[in-house]
């Protein structure tokens, strides 16, 4: 589904699609998710979710993303719920290197990560809530690959859709992306003849009562 909304999401930053979702009345926005390192590419692609838990009596097979590397398709991203946490990283640069070798997108954590400069040297994008040295190895575990998971507070489920850029990361349900591309258009359309205007000379007061930018996303 996602390769026929791709050019078109191209043109649309995150924050023309978060208003596009608020105006919906749509839960897609996260919050404090942003690029690891200058230079981090946008991305876009379809979820492949990874949910993490603290270690305990239940033992993981593998370590943490590698079943999720595995289930990747080119262009996918994989969004990791780690519950927000900082204290412990739970993706590296081996995992990055093996997720580009797969054609992944980039990777999303809704918690820390770890090996920024081995994400520089691959060109790999990775997003994340913070960068910590402390292994994941003895103090987390991989608890499903493809289930629905919490993600900066928004329910996401496998093949929604994830978009990211230097503001943050966006949501959007799949079966929602038509509605959500054709108001994130409209409102992008506004506000590049608000900036026309405005760089033409007009007065920001005259602009913004031309096109009531306050309520704009009503």
């Amino acid at each position: 589904m996602i390769e026929s909304y791709r050019e078109r999401l191209k043109k649309l930053s995150t924050t023309n699609l978060s208003d596009a979702l608020d105006a919906l009345g749509v839960k897609g926005a996260t919050y404090g998710i942003t690029p690891t390192w200058e230079g981090c590419k946008k991305i876009i692609g379809e979820a492949v979710t990874v949910k993490i838990v603290p270690a305990g009596e239940t033992k993981s097979r593998h370590h943490l993303g590698v079943n999720a590397i595995e289930a990747a398709q080119e262009g996918d991203v994989i969004l990791i719920d780690n519950g927000g946490r900082l204290d412990i990283s739970c993706w590296g640069g081996i995992l990055a290197n093996g997720a580009k070798a797969k054609g992944v997108s980039g990777v999303v954590i809704d918690g820390a990560c770890r090996d920024v400069d081995d994400y520089v040297e691959a060109e790999f994008s990775v997003y994340a809530r913070g960068a910590v040295v402390t292994t994941a190895r003895g103090r987390a575990v991989e608890a499903a690959t493809n289930v629905m998971v919490q993600f900066g507070g928004v329910q996401v489920r496998p093949k929604d859709i994830v978009i990211g850029d230097r503001s943050g990361i966006v949501i959007i349900p799949q079966e929602k992306a038509e509605d959500v591309l054709e108001k994130a258009e409209s409102l992008l359309q506004k506000e590049e003849a608000m900036i026309i205007e405005i760089q033409n000379g007009a007065s920001m007061l005259e602009v913004d009562t031309k096109y009531n930018y306050e309520k704009m996303i009503e």
